[in-house]
């Protein structure tokens, strides 16, 4: 069981500084702007959370920030029962063990955070153990990804790297200077 709290905390903070002016920005995840890809972020938080049927994130209302804020914390709180990590589940017409559902929770935050503070300029902030969490998620899907191309191409990062840097270089990104890359 990993504990999805503080990569949610840490994604809502990058949140919690995102502005109007941001939302048509690129980000590293090239196929979303950051508006897109906070969509995509609520999207998964409301499935994750089992509030699926709820209404989609709207970037027009002056709550957005907190609804998304309040969704994340469901999921946190939903997968702090060591019984959702247990049997096996279906979502988006995919079917995986809960717990492989849970690492791929947490790999969402933590990987769509550190898209959303890159393309705003900000920095996401996480413990070591939720980063070696994640890494050790994604490095072990390397060769077989759950979904197949649901990652670019890893990126080349050098083996003196952060943790997190190795992780969004698994993931497609290249965690160098600058937004979009």
């Amino acid at each position: 069981m990993i504990d999805l709290k503080p990569a949610g905390r840490a994604l809502s903070a990058v949140v919690a500084q995102i502005g109007p002016d941001d939302l048509g920005r690129p980000t590293p995840c090239e196929k979303y702007s950051v508006g897109e890809l906070l969509a995509h972020v609520d999207e998964g938080a409301r499935a994750f959370g089992g509030e699926s049927s709820a209404e989609a994130l709207d970037l027009n209302s002056p709550t957005w920030r907190a609804t998304l804020t309040s969704r994340v914390e469901r999921v946190g709180v939903a997968w702090a029962d060591p019984a959702a990590w247990e049997g096996s589940s279906e979502l988006a017409g995919l079917e995986f063990s809960n717990a492989e559902w849970g690492r791929i929770a947490l790999t969402e935050f933590v990987v769509h955070g550190w898209d959303l503070a890159r393309a705003t300029g900000q920095q996401l902030e996480l413990p070591d153990e939720t980063v070696r969490s994640c890494y050790e998620h994604v490095a072990g899907l390397l060769t077989a990804p759950p979904v197949p191309g649901m990652w670019g191409p890893p990126v080349a990062v050098p083996d003196d790297a952060s943790l997190l840097d190795r992780v969004v270089g698994i993931t497609g990104r290249s965690p160098g200077v600058g937004g979009g890359e």
